[in-house]
């Protein structure tokens, strides 16, 4: 009696142990995040980010059709949208000029994300910041100067030891102005980046977008200046290009290949069925 008894109590042991591990492996196989991203474009334009996937196992899907509520500073009170998911299980919003002066008040605030009553997202603190960008030329170089400063006791400070990026806009990108991919703000906030682009080609004036950039940083979010340059190669226009004979021009400009070509198979198909209409009329005329 005694050794079943021994068995049944492990055998309940295993049971339980096989259990809890499925219930913990079903819930490590399947997790709801939630990430929020502040933006500043040009230190006007201020939005946030919100992104919602599942993560199962080592796979990210994205949640849509989900509804949050995102609060400045005091959950319930400072409403800055009610937001839902897209289809890629994010959703934009814009700080309303109504909280402006709730804004204004702090150097810091903390950004609430509530789902129903339950909070996701409480501890999103992010500090202002301006970040501005000069063109230098000396001695026939030129340079990019970019300097970061932070808002402490009403007062703006620079910020140290920020890492960001230093280049030229393009659709795919930002492609940085000289050897390195990144660079770091000093003690005074600032950092200088050689521009070595040159022959980069611009619109038809020659201009550029210069851009710095800091992405994803814990203090400040994610920070975007944009200026204009003429430091481009100018780009010829072809203002007569509409008058040429192209596939892309009006019907009165077609390339006389194509005209040949569609004419061509005009006259063989319209060729082709007069000459069968003729073939029966003769062998109508040969029955009679």
């Amino acid at each position: 009696m005694k050794k079943l008894i021994d068995k049944s109590a492990i055998l309940t042991f295993v049971s339980v142990l096989m259990l809890l591990s499925n219930q913990l492996s079903a819930q490590e196989a399947e997790k709801k995040i939630t990430k929020l991203r502040y933006f500043t474009i040009n230190n006007n334009v201020q939005y946030l980010l919100l992104e919602s996937v599942i993560k199962k196992g080592k796979t990210l899907s994205p949640q849509p059709n989900q509804p949050f509520e995102i609060y400045l500073d005091s959950a319930g009170v400072n409403l800055i949208a009610k937001v839902k998911t897209d289809a890629s299980g994010k959703a934009k919003a814009f700080i309303p000029a109504l909280l402006k002066a709730a804004w204004d008040a702090s150097p810091q605030h903390t950004f609430i994300v509530k789902s129903g009553n339950d909070e996701i997202i409480s501890d999103f603190i992010i500090t202002k910041t301006k970040i501005t960008l000069d063109t230098v030329i000396t001695d026939g170089t030129k340079s990019l100067a970019v300097a970061v400063m932070k808002l402490e006791n009403n007062e703006w400070m620079p910020a140290a030891d920020v890492e960001l990026k230093v280049g030229i806009q393009r659709f795919g990108g930002l492609i940085p102005a000289g050897d390195e991919e990144t660079y770091t703000t000093d003690s005074t906030g600032k950092v200088t980046a050689e521009f070595k682009r040159e022959g980069l080609p611009g619109d038809e004036h020659g201009t550029i977008i210069l851009a710095a950039k800091v992405e994803d940083n814990d203090q400040f979010g994610n920070l975007l200046i944009q200026k204009k340059a003429a430091w481009g190669v100018a780009r010829k226009i072809d203002h007569n290009f509409f008058d040429q004979r192209t596939l892309w021009s009006t019907r009165f400009k077609t390339p006389y290949w194509l005209l040949f070509i569609a004419y061509s198979i005009i006259i063989g198909v319209w060729g082709t069925l007069i000459y069968l209409i003729r073939q029966v009329v003769k062998i109508i005329k040969l029955g009679v």
